[in-house]
């Protein structure tokens, strides 16, 4: 039985077999492509549609796109501080850039949306605020999941199979405790170059392969 959301604008999903029905049931609702791969990529992922919606191609990094490879470095998608909820004086710290490594499922949706010819830096497009939402609603998922709620599945369902996983869920979601705070400063700006991000590489990859499990 899903657990009930706490608030109306945080309604998600809490198990993998409805996150499934909802993929499904999403690219079968017939909508924009462009959509639907923003709605897969937002699951594969789980950041906030604020940091989805401005995604340019120049933050993903480990990816040659002329030469259509993925370089010596596993790709990762560097989300600036300036689209993360920090505090204002961090916005514009580049230590606080956050590492969103990308798995298998996540890299090919992008190969997907490149394929599909759009012309502009950001990634999906100028794709609206209400637009995965609407998605989900012509899909049947109305009063059941919002585009956020990818956050709160992801969390819950990753806590509960990986109970002592839980700081590095944190992580991955961009978040941060107090005391953790000093070690995210000064080990987030050299992940490219460190083995700290395999452990994390290695989570995304796991939860990809859960929730997508055929992509």
């Amino acid at each position: 039985m899903s657990a009930a959301p706490i608030a109306s604008e945080q309604l998600a999903l809490t198990s993998l077999d409805e996150a499934h029905d909802l993929l499904a049931a999403s690219t079968a609702a017939g909508g924009a492509a462009i959509v639907d791969l923003a709605s897969r990529f937002l699951a594969l992922t789980a950041v906030r549609q604020g940091a989805l919606r401005g995604m340019r191609w120049e933050e993903v990094e480990g990816v040659d796109w002329a030469g259509a490879m993925i370089g010596p470095i596993a790709p990762v998608w560097r989300v600036p501080a300036a689209r993360m909820k920090l505090a204002k004086a961090k916005k514009g710290d580049a230590r606080f850039d956050h590492l969103v490594p990308l798995s298998r499922q996540a890299f090919a949706v992008l190969c997907r949306v490149r394929a599909l010819g759009i012309d502009a830096d950001l990634v999906f497009g100028h794709l609206s605020e209400s637009a995965i939402g609407a998605l989900y609603r012509k899909a049947g998922f109305a009063g059941r999941h919002v585009p956020h709620g990818w956050r709160a599945t992801f969390s819950t369902i990753l806590n509960e199979l990986y109970p002592g996983l839980r700081v590095m869920i944190d992580r991955a979601l961009g978040h941060a405790g107090k005391k953790e705070a000093d070690v995210n400063v000064k080990v987030e700006g050299a992940y490219n170059r460190s083995k700290q991000i395999w452990p994390r590489r290695r989570l995304m990859q796991r939860w990809a392969d859960l929730v997508m499990p055929d992509a």
